[in-house]
C-alpha cells in the first residue's frame, strides 16, 4: 500500500521543524531518468516542508495534483510531472494475477445487505468484563453480527435496502503485510456496487497521513496494477523524503492513534472529510487504538464509525472472532519455501549448520507453521522457553547435545528454526531488557547504560558478545518492546554454541568435526511477496463485510470469516465488537487484581492447541527436548515447492488453520438454534417429563458452564 509511502520523518509534516531536509530523488518511469523530488515539489533544499492535504489523480493529464497549506494555513493545489499514480509496469505473472477475480462468500454477493444481530457479548474472560465495560461504556456489549445471503430463511434478520452514497477513509498501520491492497479492492467494489456515487478515500502514509489529512481518492485506474499484488516499491512519502513501503498502494506508519493529541487530530480529519466510516487495517495494537478510537467518536457525538480489518505477518491476532490474519498464509509459504531450499542445501553439503530466525515479533506462530511445512531438524518456540524458564545456557547445551548426538550419526549438518521474540522470552535476556529500557526511559544515554546497569546484568551484558551488546542497547519500540528485527539471537545462539563444541572438541568429550554455522533471517523476503491465493480470496471478502458493517451501522466492530479452512462458499462473515477481545493483563495466583488497561493482547501459541499438538504427536515428540525423534536426527525434510496461484497446491491453506477446530460464528449459530427449540418446545402447557428433562439437562449444563467459568477466573492472564 505505498502509491505515495509512508512518513519516514515526523518533522515533514505541516512544515514541522526547521532543520534543512535531505534532496531525494526517485526514478521518472517514462526515461528511466532521476528526478530530484524537491524540483517536482517546486521546494528549495532547507525550505520548510509543506504537508501535503489530498491527492488527487488525473487519469486524462497523467498528472497528480497535490493539495498542500501555504502559510496561512489554507490549502491549495500543486500539480507533478510523475508517473506516481498511474498504472504501474507489471512483469507477465503480475498482469495474471491482476486478472484473478477473487471468489465472495455467497452472503456478500448481491447489492442487499441481511444483517442478523444475536445477543450482547461478553470478555472471554469473565473477571475482565467489569472493567472492559469501565472503560468502553459505549461500545462494550454490543451484538455479534452475522451477514447472510438476500435467501435465507431467518425471520428476525435486518434487511438493510437503502443504499445511500458514503464516504470511507482507510489506512495502513504496523508492519506491511501480502493481501493488504486486496482489502482496499473489495471495500471499493462494495461501496461502488451498492452506490456509485460512493467514494473511498486512502490516508497516504499512515496514521500520519490521517492528522495531516493526506488523501488519495481510489479509482478504477489507480486500482487496476494494485490488485493481487504485493510488492515494495520506491514512493514520495513527503515533500523531500523518500522510503520504501511493502503496503505500497497509500503506505504505512507504525505509529499509533493513542494520545489525546492524535485521537482529536483523527476525529478533527474524519469531520472535515465527512466521513462516514474510518477503515483501519493493521495488527494487534492498531485494533486496540482502533477501539478506543471508536468509543471517544461516540462520546463526541462524531458520526464516523470506526471499523477494524486483521491484517499482520505475525498471526498473533487471533482470538474466537478471528482465525487467521491476512498475510499470514503468504508469510509462511514464502519462508517454508525458502527454509526447504536451505534444508536441501545443508543436506547436499553435509557441513553447516544454518540457524535461521523468523519474523513474527513476541509470538511463535510464523516459527510453527513454518516447521510444520517444512520439518527442519529443530525449532525453539519462544513459548515453551518462557514455560520452561529455560535460559540460554540451557538452550546452548540442548542444541550443543543435538549437534553432538548427529555426529555420532556422521551426520555435521542441520537446520534449526528461531522465532524472532525468543530473545524476550529467556528469562535473563528479557530481565536485561527491561532494566535497559528503564534506563532509556529516565533519559540515560547509550554510552552510560552499561555504567548503571546492576550488577548481575552488568555481568550478563559483559559475557555477550559485543554485537550483542549494541543491539540490546537499541531503543525500544512505542510499545516498550525491543527491536526484535534488530536483534541477532540466531547469530547469538551459534556463537556461543559454537564456542561450546570447541570446549567439548579440546577436552576431548567431542571427538567429531568442527562446528560450523551460517545465520539467516527471513522476514522482509516474505512480506514483499505477492499475496497467496487464500490471502487474496480472504482480503477481498474482508473489504466487503466491512462495507456491510458500515450499512449496519455498527461502530468498533472488527470484520471477521471463520470457518476458513473449508472452500469460500462455506465462509462466515460477521462482525465483532473489538471489545469482546480484550483482556487485561494480570499478575499471577489467584484473585490478582487487574494492571493496566484493556487491550487486545497477542495471541501466543497455544501449547494446549491442535496445532501443537499435531507438531508433537503426528510429527516428532517434543523438539525442544533433549529426545531424539525423527526430526532431530533423521532428515525428513519437506519442501512445499513454491507459492501456486493455480493448479494443484493453489487452494492450500495453513496446517496450523486445518488442523483447528474452529469457526466460532457458526457454533454461536448453532447454539443460539437449540436454545430457540428448547423455548419452543418447554413453554406453559408442556407435560411434566418434558419440563422435568429440561430442568434436569439445564442444570447440568449451568453447574458444568459456571465450574469452566470458575477455573478460567482463576487462571486470570498473567504478565
Amino acid at each position: 500500500m505505498h502509491l505515495l509511502g509512508g512518513i519516514g520523518h515526523s518533522d515533514a509534516i505541516d512544515g514541522l521543524g526547521d532543520r534543512p531536509k535531505p534532496v531525494a530523488s526517485v526514478p521518472n518511469r517514462r526515461c528511466g531518468s532521476f528526478v530530484n523530488i524537491v524540483q517536482l515539489f517546486g521546494v528549495s533544499p532547507g525550505s520548510r516542508c509543506e504537508g501535503l492535504v489530498g491527492v488527487i489523480y488525473n487519469a486524462s493529464s497523467n498528472r497528480q495534483r497535490y493539495r498542500r497549506r501555504d502559510d496561512r494555513g489554507r490549502s491549495r493545489a500543486t500539480t507533478m510531472e510523475s508517473d506516481y499514480g498511474v498504472p504501474r509496469d507489471l512483469s507477465g505473472l503480475q498482469k495474471q494475477r491482476a486478472l484473478y477475480q477473487p471468489e465472495l462468500p455467497p452472503c456478500l454477493q448481491g447489492t442487499t445487505v441481511r444483517a442478523e444481530f444475536g445477543d450482547t457479548t461478553i470478555a472471554a474472560d469473565p473477571a475482565d468484563d467489569h472493567a472492559i465495560r469501565q472503560a468502553f461504556p459505549h461500545t462494550s456489549g454490543q451484538p455479534l453480527a452475522h451477514f447472510l445471503r438476500a435467501t435465507a430463511n431467518v425471520p428476525d434478520a435486518q434487511m438493510i435496502e437503502e443504499n445511500p452514497a458514503i464516504r470511507v477513509g482507510i489506512v495502513f498501520c504496523g508492519r506491511q503485510s501480502p493481501g493488504g491492497h486486496n482489502v482496499i479492492w473489495g471495500l471499493y467494489n462494495a461501496i461502488k456496487s451498492h452506490n456509485p456515487k460512493s467514494t473511498l478515500f486512502g490516508f497516504v502514509g499512515g496514521t500520519e497521513g490521517i492528522f495531516a489529512r493526506r488523501t488519495l481518492e481510489i479509482t478504477d485506474d489507480i486500482l487496476s496494477t494494485y490488485k493481487n499484488q504485493g510488492q515494495i516499491h520506491f514512493a514520495v512519502c513527503c515533500v523531500a523524503c523518500v522510503t520504501t513501503c511493502g503496503y505500497d498502494l497509500l503506505g504505512r506508519t507504525k505509529d499509533q492513534i493513542r494520545t489525546s493529541e492524535q485521537v482529536n487530530a483523527a476525529m478533527s480529519a474524519c469531520q472535515e472529510l465527512n466521513l462516514t466510516g474510518l477503515v483501519i487495517v493493521g495488527g494487534v495494537t492498531s485494533h486496540t487504538d482502533a477501539a478506543q478510537l471508536a468509543e471517544t467518536f461516540v462520546e463526541s457525538k462524531c458520526q464516523t464509525k470506526v471499523v477494524g480489518v486483521p491484517v499482520t505477518l505475525n498471526g498473533d491476532l487471533k482470538n474466537q472472532f478471528v482465525e487467521q490474519d491476512v498475510g499470514f498464509d503468504t508469510i509462511c509459504k514464502v519462508n517454508s519455501q525458502l527454509i526447504s531450499n536451505v534444508c536441501t542445501d545443508a543436506l547436499s553439503a553435509e557441513k553447516y549448520y544454518y540457524f535461521i530466525r523468523l519474523m513474527g515479533r513476541k509470538a511463535s506462530h510464523v516459527a510453527l507453521e513454518c516447521t510444520l511445512q517444512s520439518h527442519p531438524n529443530m525449532v525453539i518456540l519462544g513459548e515453551e522457553v518462557a514455560v520452561s524458564k529455560r535460559t540460554i545456557f540451557d538452550i546452548t547445551k540442548q542444541i550443543c547435545d543435538a549437534v553432538q548426538a548427529r555426529a555420532e550419526k556422521d551426520k555435521y549438518h542441520g537446520v534449526v528454526l528461531i522465532p524472532e521474540g525468543l530473545v524476550e522470552s529467556i528469562p535473563e535476556l528479557y530481565a536485561l531488557l527491561q532494566e535497559i529500557h528503564g534506563l532509556h526511559r529516565h533519559g540515560v544515554s547509550v554510552e552510560n547504560i552499561p555504567l548503571q546497569l546492576s550488577p548481575w546484568a552488568s555481568a550478563l551484558f559483559e559475557f555477550l558478545p559485543l554485537f550483542m551488546r549494541k543491539q540490546l542497547l537499541l531503543h525500544p519500540e512505542s510499545d516498550d518492546s525491543a527491536q526484535l528485527s534488530q536483534i541477532e539471537t540466531e547469530r547469538l545462539l551459534a556463537h556461543l554454541v559454537e564456542t561450546e563444541m570447541n570446549r567439548r572438541l579440546k577436552e576431548g568429550t567431542y571427538t567429531g568435526k568442527k562446528f560450523n554455522a551460517i545465520c539467516h533471517f527471513f522476514g522482509y523476503q516474505a512480506r514483499g511477496s505477492l499475496p497467496s491465493k487464500f490471502d487474496c480470496d480472504y482480503a477481498h471478502a474482508l473489504g466487503h463485510v466491512c462495507y456491510h458493517i458500515l450499512a449496519a451501522g455498527l461502530n468498533g466492530y472488527m470484520a471477521s470469516i471463520t470457518n476458513l479452512k473449508n472452500p469460500v462458499n462455506k465462509w462466515r462473515c460477521g462482525a465483532a465488537p473489538m471489545t469482546a477481545m480484550m483482556t487485561v493483563k494480570r499478575l499471577y495466583g489467584p484473585g490478582a487484581t487487574a494492571i493496566g488497561k484493556p487491550a487486545i493482547h497477542p495471541a501466543t501459541v497455544d501449547l494446549d492447541g491442535k496445532a501443537y499438538e499435531y507438531l508433537i504427536f503426528n510429527l516428532v515428540p517434543r523438539l525442544v527436548r533433549l529426545r531424539a525423534s525423527s526430526f532431530l536426527m533423521d532428515d525428513i525434510y519437506r519442501n512445499p515447492g513454491p507459492m501456486q496461484f493455480e493448479g494443484p497446491g493453489a487452494d492450500a491453506k495453513s496446517i496450523s488453520l486445518c488442523v483447528e477446530d474452529q469457526d466460532y460464528m457458526g457454533r454461536i449459530k448453532l447454539l443460539q438454534g437449540y436454545l430457540d427449540k428448547v423455548k419452543s418446545m418447554v413453554k406453559p402447557g408442556c407435560s411434566q417429563d418434558v419440563l422435568k428433562a429440561a430442568l434436569s439437562a439445564m442444570a447440568s449444563v449451568t453447574d458444568v458452564l459456571a465450574l469452566m467459568s470458575s477455573s478460567s477466573m482463576n487462571g486470570q492472564t498473567p504478565l
